[in-house]
């Protein structure tokens, strides 16, 4: 079942990059007591991901931050080691909190995975974007087409709060 506006986020631990590398950090952990913007992606470096999404919320930073968001993070299923190089790459370290899901454990306890084992890229995340206080899903938006990056833009979401 995909998780809905209303319900609080599962419990699970991701991998959160850091200027030390990479640490376990739990959803709980993460989330609790902040209002925090978090999308989800299909991964790294891919086309859409790399020039239309992630930008955007990089771009918006301060516009959410002015609307009282604590933090802006990101999710994909990618390992730690990949995360790290792309924040590097897109300027995003210090900017966008970068949760690797390597396993694709938060993708499918949300119901947001999808099989991308086609094109050799197994399992991955929807992509999405959402605002979460304290655990707690408020806003959602799911895109419908792994290529596209309308409904789970940035501005789609900053013009929700």
């Amino acid at each position: 079942m995909t998780i809905k506006v209303g319900d609080k986020l599962p419990q699970t631990t991701l991998r959160q990059i850091t200027a030390d590398g990479s640490k376990p950090v739990t959803t709980q952990e993460f989330f609790r007591g902040k209002k925090i913007v978090l999308f989800g992606l299909p991964g790294a470096f891919t086309p859409t991901c790399h020039k239309n999404h992630l930008p955007g919320f990089l771009t918006q930073e301060a516009a959410f931050k002015a609307k009282g968001v604590d933090e802006i993070a990101m999710t994909s299923v990618n390992d730690p080691f990949v995360l790290m190089e792309w924040s590097k790459a897109t300027g995003s370290a210090g900017h966008i909190a970068f949760l690797s899901d390597g396993n694709a454990d938060f993708a499918k306890a949300l119901g947001l995975e999808f099989d991308a084992s086609m094109g050799g890229l197994g399992v991955r995340s929807r992509r999405y974007s959402m605002l979460v206080e304290d655990g707690v899903i408020k806003k959602l938006n799911v895109e419908e087409a792994p290529g596209k990056a309308e409904t789970s833009s940035a501005e789609t979401l900053l013009k929700q709060l």
